[in-house]
C-alpha cells in the first residue's frame, strides 16, 4: 500500500518529536522545512493541507511555477536552498521569504541591491562548506565569520543564521561532528544573528536535531523518492 504525504508528514514530526525529548528540547523549536524540489504542486498543496507552512526548493524557475500554481495558499513560507547566480538575484527576492545559501559577498550585495528596490526585508543565511571541499557550495568555516559581518552590515537584508550539509557519511552518526562544528561557529554570532542553524536532511536530520539544529530540510522522508528529470 502506497505512503500517503500526510502518512509521511506524521511519521516525520514524531521522530522530530523524540530526537527533540533525547536532547532536552522541545519539538516547537525546530522548524520543519518540506524540499519539494522536483515534486509537483499538488504535493506541496497536500502538505500544506496537512499543516506544512515552509518549502524549500533549489530552482527560481521551478519555484515561480509552484508559487503561481498556489496562489490560493494562505501562509506559505519559500525558501531558497540551492546555489544561486547573482544574476538571479532579482527573481530570487521576488519569490523567496528566505535565502538560505549566501555564501559570498558579492551575492549577497546583489540581494541587497534587489531586496531594497522592491522594499522587501529579506531573511539569509549563511551556507557554510561542512566538507571542506572545492566542489561543495559554501563559505570555508575559517571565513565564515568575516562574512557573516559583512553581509549583517547590508541593508535589507536580516542575517538570521547559518546553514550547511554534513558530506557524505556511512550512518547518520557520522555527521554528528560536523553538525558540532556548525554549531560553534552559529554560537559565535552576535545574538541578533543566532536566530536559525539550517542542518539536517531526511538521512540525518535526527543527529542534526542533537546537535542543535533549529530547522531541518526534508525532502524524500516527506515526498517519497524526487521524480526523475524530464
Amino acid at each position: 500500500m502506497q505512503i500517503t504525504i500526510i502518512e509521511r508528514i506524521l511519521s516525520v514530526r514524531e521522530r522530530i518529536a523524540v530526537a527533540a525529548g533525547r536532547a532536552g528540547r522541545l519539538p516547537e523549536e525546530i522548524t520543519l522545512v518540506g524540499v519539494s524540489k522536483r515534486h509537483p504542486a499538488e504535493a506541496v498543496r497536500a502538505a500544506w493541507e496537512a499543516g506544512v507552512r515552509e518549502f524549500g526548493e533549489n530552482y527560481v524557475q521551478e519555484a515561480r511555477e509552484k508559487r503561481a500554481a498556489l496562489e490560493d495558499l494562505v501562509g506559505l513560507r519559500w525558501h531558497l536552498i540551492g546555489g544561486l547566480q547573482s544574476n538571479k538575484a532579482r527573481l530570487a527576492v521576488s519569490l523567496f521569504d528566505t535565502v538560505q545559501t549566501v555564501d559570498r559577498l558579492s551575492l549577497a550585495q546583489a540581494l541587497s541591491l534587489e531586496a531594497e528596490r522592491n522594499k522587501k526585508e529579506l531573511s539569509v543565511l549563511i551556507e557554510v562548506n561542512l566538507a571542506g571541499s572545492a566542489i561543495r557550495a559554501g563559505v570555508a568555516e575559517s571565513e565564515t565569520q568575516a562574512l557573516c559581518e559583512q553581509v549583517a552590515a547590508l541593508p535589507y537584508l536580516r542575517l538570521k543564521g547559518l546553514m550547511g550539509m554534513a558530506p557524505l557519511c556511512e550512518n547518520a552518526e557520522g555527521a554528528r561532528p560536523h553538525f558540532s562544528r556548525l554549531r560553534c561557529l552559529f554560537e559565535a554570532l552576535p545574538g541578533e544573528n543566532q536566530q536559525v542553524l539550517s542542518m539536517g536532511m531526511s538521512g540525518d536530520f535526527e543527529a542534526a536535531i542533537a546537535e542543535g539544529a533549529t530547522l531541518v530540510r526534508i525532502g524524500t522522508a516527506l515526498f517519497g523518492e524526487r521524480p526523475p528529470r524530464n
